[in-house]
């Protein structure tokens, strides 16, 4: 029988946002033509055996791929429920020295695709990724299209924090990432006020969904699944405020779907709320609140809705 992702919560990365590859992408943007390509190469052949420092989305890889744990209690459950596959536009040479670096931080990972330059997120469908992590704006926007959830990292983001080993946090923004951006516009074309009147008007109106709501979904899944060692842990930081705040309560208990955590910031810089929750990743769609909230902890940019015009 052929081997099947079906089931899985499958996470598409790559290798610079799994790995801190800085200094070695340096060498590829300071070169020209085909020679930075040969330099970087040789670099990354050089250092085979040197495992790469942890990048900005490791712990989130890290704790997702613990709860791949023998499961006794229900025979149904996957017994490897998470799959994280390496989606890179490294060459394959530089791929060797992924997989060796993965497997001296003891990641189970198997699976990855190496396109030397050419962009990668077309190979997202047939792995029916649930999440795609890059460092290229252009993969990630393709990717949203593709209606995959997607976003660019921050390489330079704050590292997580070690302090819940046995639980994954994740931090999502409301609108034009859980929610569709169609609040935004109303807030973007007309203002604060208009924009708090719309909500309240519509309080019992759930919300469209917005690109992220399926990850959502299969964490909600995975939770439940559960391990006795692993938990998940989610937050909903919006700068939503009193009275927008219930309708977005109400879309996400329309949905069948809880969180842990909501903030409703009305504004306040995302920043430090965020650093005091701690979260493995956090998501938004606003550039403002990436740099904010990578001052403290890892970040991406979900380049979604009326804020992302195509370029």
């Amino acid at each position: 029988m052929s081997a099947s992702l079906e089931g899985k919560l499958v996470v598409a990365i790559s290798s610079r946002a799994l790995f801190d590859f800085e200094e070695e992408n340096t060498v590829f943007e300071q070169g020209a033509g085909q020679h930075r390509d040969r330099a970087y190469m040789a670099l990354q052949l050089e250092r085979l055996d040197q495992p790469a420092k942890p990048g900005v989305a490791f712990s989130l890889v890290r704790k997702l791929l613990a709860f791949n744990q023998p499961r006794t209690d229900d025979a149904h459950a996957p017994s490897q429920p998470v799959e994280v596959v390496i989606l890179s536009r490294n060459d394959p040479v530089s791929g060797m020295r992924v997989f060796r670096s993965a497997k001296h931080y003891g990641l189970s990972i198997e699976r990855g695709s190496f396109t030397r330059g050419q962009p990668p997120w077309r190979y997202l469908r047939p792995l029916h990724a649930n999440l795609f992590l890059s460092a290229h704006l252009s993969d990630v926007r393709a990717a949203l299209e593709a209606g995959v959830p997607a976003a660019q990292v921050y390489p330079q983001s704050a590292h997580a924090s070690e302090a819940h080993p046995n639980e994954v946090r994740i931090a999502f923004d409301g609108d034009a990432v859980l929610f569709s951006d169609e609040a935004e516009r109303v807030y973007q074309r007309e203002g604060l006020s208009a924009f708090q009147r719309h909500e309240t008007e519509k309080a019992a109106q759930p919300l469209l969904a917005g690109p992220f709501k399926p990850l959502l979904l299969a964490l909600q899944r995975l939770q439940q699944e559960g391990t006795a060692s692993m938990r998940i842990r989610t937050a909903l930081v919006t700068a939503r405020s009193a009275p927008a705040h219930e309708r977005a309560i109400r879309t996400l208990m329309n949905w069948n779907i809880e969180v842990d955590e909501a903030m409703f910031l009305g504004g306040l810089a995302k920043g430090e709320f965020l650093r005091e929750f701690e979260p493995d990743f956090f998501f938004d769609d606003q550039t403002g609140h990436i740099e904010s909230a990578s001052q403290h902890v890892p970040s991406g940019h979900v380049a979604s809705g009326i804020s992302n015009p195509s370029p």
